[in-house]
């Protein structure tokens, strides 16, 4: 086999196995139900007057910046008004202080407790679901009365209690987690969007 028709054949089982995990997500009814149920409670709450909190590690912290991005600036609708959203970890002074001064477990924990008041709102990405700074942030958030909402991989028994609702993708490869993780996000962003700035 040549170079060229081995990296051909690496894009069909790319383009496979992407178009078999969306198949697999559509037909999880209980990720179907938590992703609906995470983007009306999350607008809810922007309604009210709540912040959305966004962190992750990694891949995962660049989709925080990412999905803030799109309720901060314009998404779909140009028109309507910047919704309030924080990725955690990116004020590069805060984060590195508690870092070597408490532990990096407790980055994205601190800035909650800083930031953060009953009735906000708490995204958390974790293709493990068991990262400890991830964990550390849904304990606080749930602590303070946010609603914690953690996009994690496939299912494991020690997923962290502090997360209300779970959206777990049927997979156990980091990227294609995060590429359907980018895909929900972008749901909830829309519907968010749609019912916290659609009047306007």
């Amino acid at each position: 086999m040549t170079q060229d028709s081995f990296i051909a054949t690496l894009l069909d089982q790319r383009l496979d196995s992407t178009l078999a995990l969306l198949e697999a997500v559509r037909a999880d009814e209980s990720l179907l139900e938590s992703t609906l149920a995470a983007a009306t409670r999350t607008a809810e709450a922007i309604e009210r007057g709540g912040t959305l909190f966004i962190c992750g590690n990694g891949g995962s912290a660049g989709e925080a910046t990412h999905l803030s991005g799109e309720l901060i600036g314009p998404f779909l609708n140009k028109t309507r008004r910047p919704l309030p959203a924080i990725a955690l970890g990116f004020d590069t002074s805060a984060a590195s202080a508690v870092a070597n001064d408490f532990s990096f477990d407790e980055v994205f924990a601190r800035q909650i407790d800083a930031l953060a008041r009953p009735g906000d709102v708490l995204w958390a990405l974790s293709t493990s679901g068991r990262s400890p700074n991830v964990v550390r942030a849904l304990d606080t958030a749930a602590e303070r009365g946010l609603l914690t909402v953690l996009l994690t991989g496939a299912a494991h028994d020690d997923l962290p209690a502090s997360a209300q609702i779970r959206l777990a993708v049927p997979s156990r490869e980091t990227p294609r987690i995060q590429e359907v993780h980018l895909m929900l996000g972008h749901f909830l962003c829309e519907v968010v969007e749609f019912m916290a700035a659609g009047s306007e």
